[in-house]
């Protein structure tokens, strides 16, 4: 792919506070009032600004300014070279032909599923983090964030104040990103999907157009819940059941159209769901993405805070008596004695390190997954040196703020905002995310832990907020957390099955994977547990997919 790198970027919509940069931007556009906003001190220039944005403008001083807003929603890459700073929204528009693969990011992406910035998967092309600005002056680049989460709890409001301004800056969000065009939006049928949909016709004037994608594989469905939500709020519901054959025809064009590697597995239902829409004549799609990450919902938020109550044990009780007793050996593997053991070990780890227990990679083994030569080329503790950094960031004494912040990093910035925005682009229509609304933001930062985890309630207020607006059943329903039915359709369907095996075999002959450990992980791995190992089958095809169409003589030489 050959795209211009030479010209300024503004794109997005940028919120300029300054009421006289709002007026440049409505009268000459937002890049001319990026350009009178830089006048002044450009490292500080991007904090004054909300919305989802990136910029990229040469100055006539020689100077070159860079920014991404505070979820990296407009991505922007940069490349220095002897002839300046160069930048585009994606990495291969700056790689150019023949391009250097890193092997240290295809192992962050074994590692995340995703690369995360500021690496790319090109050897010295980078991209700008969420919430980070660049300059570039006399030949020196400084990155730098010009955001840093930072929690202030106001205890004063009552839950019925806060609950009316909550409920406005909801439907000041959704407003925000209607556009005049055809209402519509995702519909999964949880929480977040279910509230965009009910305030679109609230404060859109009509009533949504919903898109809802199904899964016939037992415990992958939550379509029930999507026609709930519809018929609710009366909207005008579409419904799409993705099937392996939907998988075989568009894997290739999915992983081709990223820019890197990018192994989350929702990725192909987005750009179907995407897709049925933009044959459906939607122009522009909401999307309820980040409330679980502003107000608490995810299950680990819950699980971490029970293994932070072993903090709470006196210390001479956790390493005279619980430590030695649940260490002893034999002991451990009694099934009540187990659990306290297994309980006791996490505890024990600090976050975010304890997270990492949890790793695909890690728990499958590095060394049988990956092949020496390839180990020798990478650093394996770099992953979680960075993630310690940006869980050291934000600015809070609590946890589970500290873990939201991580999340919006990791989570949103890296993995479901470029999922959503990338396939939705591939499909056609533009996409908003109003549950990111910097009002929105701004208020999670200052509700206090206990209403956004009250005990082990997950996002407690959000729902109370919400009672009486959604469904009964919605707000109550457990979070099912299925995603797609990968792992299974592989065993069942010979086209899948066979694209999977292809491309694993292929990857096999790159000197990254060991091919015996691909051979054990269809032969007997994904039968055992095909939920569990598919997962792992899906980022190393989708990897593969990635390097036919970009670098298809990509081999690691030994």
């Amino acid at each position: 792919m050959t795209l211009s790198t030479q010209q300024d970027i503004a794109v997005g919509h940028p919120l300029f506070s300054d009421a006289s940069l709002a007026l440049v931007q409505r009268d000459q556009g937002s890049l001319a009032a990026w350009q009178q906003a830089l006048v002044g001190a450009p490292l500080s220039c991007a904090a004054s600004v909300t919305g989802d944005f990136a910029v990229g403008i040469r100055q006539v001083s020689g100077r070159t300014f860079l920014a991404v807003d505070r979820f990296a929603t407009q991505p922007l890459c940069y490349r220095v070279g002897p002839d300046g700073l160069h930048f585009a929204q994606r990495a291969d528009a700056l790689a150019g032909p023949n391009a250097e693969i890193d092997p240290q990011a295809i192992y962050d992406y074994l590692y995340f599923h995703m690369i995360p910035s500021p690496r790319t998967i090109f050897k010295d092309v980078f991209r700008l983090p969420a919430g980070h600005c660049a300059l570039f002056e006399n030949g020196q680049l400084t990155v730098a964030p010009y955001w840093v989460p930072r929690f202030e709890e106001d205890r004063r409001p009552s839950f019925e104040d806060r609950r009316a301004e909550f409920r406005q800056l909801l439907d000041q969000a959704v407003l925000r990103r209607l556009d005049g065009s055809k209402p519509a939006c995702f519909l999964s049928g949880g929480t977040d999907s279910s509230t965009v949909a009910g305030l679109i016709g609230k404060v859109g004037g009509r009533p949504a157009a919903t898109y809802s994608i199904g899964f016939d594989a037992a415990g992958y469905d939550e379509m029930q819940y999507a026609r709930l939500a519809a018929k609710h709020f009366g909207a005008e519901h579409h419904e799409l059941y993705v099937t392996p054959k939907d998988l075989v025809q568009n894997i290739p064009n999915v992983a081709a159209h990223y820019d890197q590697p990018f192994g989350n597995s929702s990725a192909l239902p987005a750009y179907c769901c995407a897709r049925m829409a933009s044959e459906d004549g939607v122009t522009r799609l909401l999307a309820g993405d980040g409330g679980d990450e502003l107000f608490g919902g995810n299950s680990r938020y819950a699980k971490q805070r029970i293994f932070g109550w072993y903090g709470a044990v006196p210390g001479p009780l956790r390493r005279g008596l619980l430590e030695p007793m649940f260490g002893m050996s034999g002991l451990a593997k009694l099934p009540l004695l187990g659990k306290g053991a297994s309980y006791i070990e996490q505890a024990k780890v600090p976050m975010p390190d304890r997270m990492q227990m949890y790793n695909l990679l890690l728990r499958l083994g590095v060394d049988e997954v990956l092949t020496a030569d390839f180990r020798a080329r990478v650093d394996g503790q770099s992953p979680l040196r960075q993630q310690r950094e940006v869980w050291a960031a934000a600015q809070t004494s609590d946890d589970l703020n500290r873990t939201l912040a991580y999340d919006w990093r990791y989570t949103l910035a890296e993995s479901d905002l470029p999922k959503v925005c990338m396939t939705t682009a591939l499909a056609g229509p533009s996409v908003a995310f109003p549950l990111l609304d910097d009002d929105l933001l701004a208020f999670s930062m200052r509700l206090p832990v206990r209403d956004k985890l009250k005990g082990l309630q997950l996002r407690w207020f959000f729902k109370e907020a919400l009672r009486g607006f959604l469904p009964d059943e919605i707000i109550t329903k457990k979070k099912q957390g299925f995603g797609l039915p990968f792992g299974v359709w592989v065993g069942q369907d010979a086209a899948l099955g066979s694209l999977a095996k292809a491309s694993l075999s292929s990857l096999a002959t790159r000197n990254i994977v060991q091919p015996d450990f691909i051979r054990t992980l269809f032969e007997q791995r994904l039968p055992e547990h095909p939920g569990y190992y598919g997962e792992m089958v899906w980022i190393l095809m989708m990897l593969e997919q990635w390097l036919q169409h970009h670098a298809p003589d990509y081999r690691l030489t030994a």
